[in-house]
């Protein structure tokens, strides 16, 4: 890690290492949309009728392949994005301040 500089004495926390590595490396964004994804097939239970994903500006886009359950998680909305945020803010690896990739503010469902 350049612009870092430990010495042997300095006793650092895995997490703060493994968390300064990914914003140096430029690895938040691409990370961070990942641990959405997995988060919305964790909290939603419709991974199995997931199409397609796509996440910009803290806006989940799904596809999903039915019709009856796009009605039902539109109904669930607000809950969704209340139990996505907080498996998100709850792993260590998602990265809070990145603008590229914040926590998620509204779902479309398509």
């Amino acid at each position: 890690m350049k612009g870092v500089v430990l010495k042997k004495k300095d006793a650092v926390p895995m997490d703060e290492i493994i968390a300064q590595y990914i914003r140096e490396m430029k690895l938040a964004s691409g990370l961070n949309t990942r641990l959405v994804f997995s988060a919305w097939d964790s909290v939603s239970g419709a991974s199995a009728y997931t199409l397609n994903r796509f996440y910009r500006g803290g806006i989940l886009y799904i596809s999903l392949n039915s019709s009856v359950v796009r009605n039902q998680l539109s109904f669930q909305k607000a809950a969704l994005v209340e139990k996505i945020n907080e498996v998100l803010t709850s792993d260590p690896l998602f990265v809070l301040d990145d603008p590229r990739a914040p926590l998620v503010k509204d779902i479309v469902f398509k």
